[in-house]
């Protein structure tokens, strides 16, 4: 039988761009493989698979480089990276889009507006749109249009074969429905290499911005009327509010509504009354204008990060929005922020157990961030970050996949809650050699133990 060779453009670390090659969004925890494949069609993804297995060589999958925890880089080892496949196949006969997996959020939206549709999606355009689907996809459409794995339709993956073989499938709800329901927030990496991903569109025009920003002073009441508003207000507006350090001093709500300003501004009513905001604004723009908005550019940039999050499933009483503020008084530096999102809306319309992403009954989304400049810092932000999530926990839910952080004990039950078993048994039936593995992946049923 013929060897299998690695195909696609290949970096090694002698290589000059090595670096470039190997760096991930996070610069914590770095890695350094001995080989990265860039594939740039379908058969260089199965060759490195087939070539991974036939060498015993470990390996990660990557596409937008955004693995908070860096699971898609390792020491030693093969990378295959799927970035270089990003083509896109608009059909508006049938509203449905073709995406490369290799797409990032930044190409897939600009594409889709020169149609006049989008999916609902995130908000960094660095993001891989691949990445973001397999673990759910929140963004700034959550309420109306749902998670963007809630919108997808169909998904090419290369799964291990045999001993040491690789092969092409499809899922979608009738075909390899078991497999379609693990990859619609089962989390990216776990049951085989995605190629590509078939979505249903939205059409898109203009839509209504605002931004309200409060002083230190009015923390409480404003981060109060906010959650008490954003996940029941008209299904059409998804917001976000950020909490800054004090050193900062600043509370910033801001949100999308598919809608026109005169409603918008009827809506925003409770927010607008709520202390003393230092500064409103709310306007109509071109679609694409909002994606370009909430694109923050510090996001798509490589730094030294710590992040995690949690799910918010009923109104955080008065002593956890005091621990926040507590928090936020003695935080390592400026870029320390915790940050919320609302949900509901079209996201809870399906059931926990309908999709792998569990948490359908969740108010808001909520992430821990920070990022700073020398390595002699990363234990005072990394304590911070596990601290605040610990000090939090008695009033919040698990944690979004999608923002793993690697210091969680009992991250199946915070990433999947009940739906885990049945995430086991998918990935015993697709992979059970368990070829796909990386900390805290999922792990097959072992039927012989």
């Amino acid at each position: 039988m013929k060897k299998a060779k690695l195909t696609g453009r290949i970096v090694t670390p002698e290589d000059p761009n090595y670096e470039q090659a190997r760096t991930n969004n996070n610069l914590n925890n770095p890695k350094y493989p001995s080989l990265i494949v860039f594939c740039q069609r379908t058969k260089d993804v199965v060759n490195a698979l087939k070539w991974a297995r036939e060498n015993n060589e470990p390996f990660r999958i990557r596409s937008g480089r955004h693995s908070y925890e860096n699971f898609s880089l390792l020491n030693k080892g093969l990378v295959i990276d799927i970035s270089d496949i990003n083509k896109m196949a608009v059909n508006l006969q049938d509203m449905s889009v073709r995406i490369d997996a290799g797409a990032n959020l930044g190409k897939v939206y600009r594409e889709l507006w020169e149609n006049g549709v989008t999916i609902p999606a995130g908000t960094e355009s660095s993001v891989g749109v691949v990445g973001l689907t397999l673990g759910g996809g929140i963004g700034m459409l959550s309420r109306p249009f749902g998670l963007t794995c809630d919108n997808l339709l169909e998904i090419e993956m290369v799964i291990a074969s045999g001993q040491e073989g690789a092969q092409i499938i499809q899922s979608n709800r009738q075909k390899n429905n078991d497999l379609f329901w693990a990859s619609c927030g089962g989390g990216g990496g776990n049951f085989g290499i995605v190629t590509s991903l078939t979505f249903k569109l939205h059409a898109i025009s203009d839509v209504s911005l605002f931004s309200i920003t409060w002083g230190w002073n009015d923390f409480e009441l404003a981060f109060d009327t906010w959650q008490k508003w954003a996940p029941y207000t008209d299904v059409r507006l998804t917001s976000q509010i950020e909490l800054k350090s004090k050193e900062v001093g600043e509370i910033v709500a801001q949100g999308e509504f598919v809608g026109s300003v005169a409603d918008l501004k009827k809506l925003l009513r409770p927010l607008r009354k709520a202390g003393s905001p230092t500064n409103i604004w709310i306007k109509e723009v071109p679609y694409i204008k909002a994606v370009e908005f909430f694109d923050q550019p510090s996001g798509n940039r490589p730094a030294l990060r710590k992040s995690s999050g949690s799910f918010i499933e009923k109104p955080l009483p008065f002593e956890a929005i005091k621990k926040m503020k507590e928090f936020l008084t003695n935080a390592p530096n400026l870029n320390s922020t915790i940050w919320q999102q609302s949900l509901r809306g079209a996201v809870s319309e399906v059931a926990p157990n309908r999709t792998a992403y569990y948490y359908r009954n969740a108010l808001m989304a909520q992430e821990y961030n920070t990022s700073w400049k020398k390595p002699d810092e990363e234990e005072e932000n990394i304590e911070w970050v596990e601290h605040l999530r610990r000090a939090l926990s008695p009033y919040t839910a698990g944690d979004y996949v999608n923002f793993p952080d690697r210091f969680i004990q009992d991250w199946p039950t915070a990433y999947y809650g009940r739906n885990f078993r049945r995430l086991r048994e998918v990935k015993t039936k697709y992979d059970p050699f368990n070829v796909f593995q990386f900390p805290q992946s999922i792990p097959p049923v072992r039927k012989w133990i």
